[in-house]
């Protein structure tokens, strides 16, 4: 692919990879998606409803997140509210899995920052940090979900001056070729 550094290439095919295998192992059996494991060299089959499941649906949901940052537009938007979605059922099955609940702020975080509308953005904002909050009350060591919530707080006052920032320079002509959404990304990855 032209115009991708090498690393985000290689990013972008493990991504890809992480996605397509969870995607196949979820439509082989929804009940029992990460069959395959092994316990002391024997095959291990998870039980039907097992954690096994919401493993697999927040590797699917994660992947997904990271593949957003290489799209633009509506096409971002849909694989972020596709990431959501599984890590919510992932959700069902372990409520209190904290590192589905992380990987959910992050992607309501990711939706609020390539939502125009700070109305709408920050009730993105309010959900994430909800997630981040019981990431940190499920493991209160965990230094990058205290510092997720620390930054949750901030969120909305960076997505009013990004995109404040994304207007002026549409208006003045000034920008270059890019889509605010992949700059409101590039900030937040910086940020988190």
């Amino acid at each position: 692919m032209d115009g991708i550094p090498a690393n985000d290439f290689d990013r972008l095919l493990f991504f890809e990879a992480a996605r397509k295998t969870a995607e196949m192992n979820y439509a082989k059996d929804p009940l029992d998606a990460d069959v395959g494991g092994e316990l002391g060299g024997v095959m291990a089959l998870p039980a039907p409803g097992s954690a096994t499941v919401m493993a697999n649906l927040t590797r699917w949901g994660g992947a997904l997140l990271e593949l957003s940052q290489f799209q633009q537009g509506q096409e971002c938007i849909k694989m972020v509210k596709d990431a959501v979605s599984k890590l919510d059922k992932a959700l069902e099955v372990q409520p209190r899995k904290h590192d589905t609940l992380w990987c959910l702020g992050n992607a309501h975080t990711s939706h609020a920052f390539l939502t125009p509308e700070h109305d709408v953005a920050k009730v993105y904002f309010k959900k994430a940090a909800e997630c981040f909050q019981q990431a940190v009350e499920e493991d209160p060591e965990n230094e990058i979900y205290l510092k997720s919530l620390e930054l949750a707080d901030r969120a909305p006052e960076l997505h009013l001056e990004i995109h404040k920032q994304v207007q002026y320079q549409q208006e003045a002509a000034t920008s270059a070729s890019g889509s605010s959404n992949a700059k409101a990304l590039i900030l937040y990855a910086v940020l988190f």
